[in-house]
Parts: structure tokens; sequence; C-alpha cells
């Protein structure tokens, strides 16, 4: 099993050259079709004092927006030619600018989809939640600071026995096989599995296992700290470079009232993560 069809989305020209990183260096290693997706912003038509369109503003941000589209698709095409890998370019349009949101048909085409981490502070970027939440296939988060990978030595695999940690796992196995160590995470078994504390992880293990992963399980009580708290730590304990967990909530108006695991892991996460839903 491999990845054959890699969608990357490209925002803008700061995010691009790390995520092109990332999904060039994976394409070469596995022979996989490379397609790159991007979202024109379409100008909101503005009127000028007298109430008609401002037509020089729309003219301005259109003439800008394709100026971007353009430096973009260069970009792109450079990289790929360069490296020799089958490529293709998919520029869209949509009063977002979000590829994540206007280009789901071709991303759910897709084997694998790259993204960027998005930025905290300012918004920009791609919408990495809704990608993840509308898109049906997994999403391989490329953090914003520190080294760009596109093989992993060291993976935590947080399991809580749902249905969507199962997803994410299996759509990660290329990456657990090729991994030297997958470390599997199970927080409060009690409250997470059909089983007793002591074989949490045994299950899932056993079948990676048969896959040539070489897996461990490590089982904590979270206690008064949170899920997202005991992650990080163990991401750093571990030295893991990938994490892989499923995008799991009750309701989608709780996590957009209140947050949760998965909104916090996509927005703080200092490694490359890899999350299905």
């Amino acid at each position: 099993m491999t990845y054959r069809t890699i969608a990357v989305i490209l925002q803008g020209e700061q995010e691009s050259s790390r995520v092109l990183d990332c999904a060039v260096s994976l394409a070469t290693r596995t022979g996989a079709h490379l397609v790159g997706v991007h979202a024109e912003v379409l100008p909101v038509p503005y009127t000028s004092a007298v109430g008609f369109p401002d037509t020089d503003f729309i003219q301005v941000s259109t003439e800008l927006n394709k100026e971007t589209t353009l430096k973009l698709r260069g970009i792109f095409h450079e990289r790929a030619e360069d490296s020799g890998v089958s490529f293709e370019w998919r520029t869209l349009e949509s009063f977002s600018g979000d590829g994540s949101i206007s280009g789901l048909s071709s991303i759910r085409s897709a084997d694998l989809v790259i993204a960027a981490q998005r930025d905290v502070e300012s918004e920009d970027g791609t919408d990495v939640e809704s990608l993840v939440y509308d898109s049906g296939r997994p999403i391989l988060m490329v953090p914003q600071s520190g080294a760009v990978l596109s093989s992993y030595r060291r993976v935590l695999l947080a399991w809580n026995g749902s249905k969507e940690a199962a997803r994410a796992t299996f759509d990660a196995l290329p990456f657990l096989i090729d991994a030297e160590q997958t470390d599997i995470l199970i927080i409060d078994p009690s409250h997470t599995a059909e089983e007793g504390p002591d074989a949490a992880g045994a299950r899932i293990a056993a079948s990676l296992s048969r896959h040539g992963v070489n897996v461990s399980v490590s089982v904590q009580e979270s206690g008064s700290q949170s899920v997202e708290a005991l992650i990080q730590e163990r991401l750093a304990a571990i030295g893991a470079d990938l994490l892989v967990l499923g995008a799991y909530s009750h309701s989608w108006l709780r996590e957009l009232l209140f947050g949760g695991v998965t909104r916090s892991i996509l927005r703080s996460s200092p490694v490359t993560v890899l999350i299905s839903r």
C-alpha cells in the first residue's frame, strides 16, 4: 500500500515552500501523481459612494489575485518539473479564496492531502479544520516551524478505540510501516475501549504488527491533565516526528463553541500531523 495521488493545497507564497518540501519529496519517493490546488479569490463587489460598483477596486483586486495565482503556479511547476514527478495544476475561484473549501472535488479523489498548519494569530492559510471534517480524506498537516519531513522515524499514534482513530491508523499505514517505531498512546482506556485497561491497545498493536509495523503500547490516566497536554508531553518524551489521530468530536456545534482536542492539536502541534475522520 502506498499513496498514488497526492493533492497539495497552496494558499500563500510563505507557506508554499514548506508544503512543497514535504509533498514533492513524498511524491518522488512513492512515485505518486502530484496535484497542486489553489483557490483564487473572487473580489467582493464593493460599491462607490454614489452606489455604483467600484470597478477600479474590482480590477485591482482581480489583477493582484491573478498575480498570486501565477506566482504559486510557477513555484509548483518548477519544483515538480525539477523532481521529475507526474503532476498537474488546478486553479479554482471562490469568494473564500481557500482551496480546502472550493477544491473538495479535487481533494476527494486523492489518496492523501497535504496542507500547512494555519497561522493562529492571523488566521491566514488553509482552513485545515474544514478540510478534515469535509474532505473524507486523510490530511497531512505540515507544522509552521521546524523540520519539514516526508518520512518519519518515530510515530505517536493516539488510540481511543473509535472509528475515527481506526480510520486514521490505517490511512497512515504507509508511514507506520516505514517508521522505526510506532508508539500507541492510550489515555483513560476504561473510558475509550470495550476491553480492560490491561489489554488496552493489544488488538490494534497485533494488527499493525502483521503489517510489519514495530509497535509499543503506553497507557496513561489523564487525572487533572488535559488529553492535549498528555499527547504533547508524549510527543516530546519519545521524540516523535509524526502524530496520527482521528478527528473526533461529539458535536460540530460544541467544537465551534468550546474547541476540543482536535482543534487544539491542529493549531498547536509542533510536529507533522496525519489526521482523518
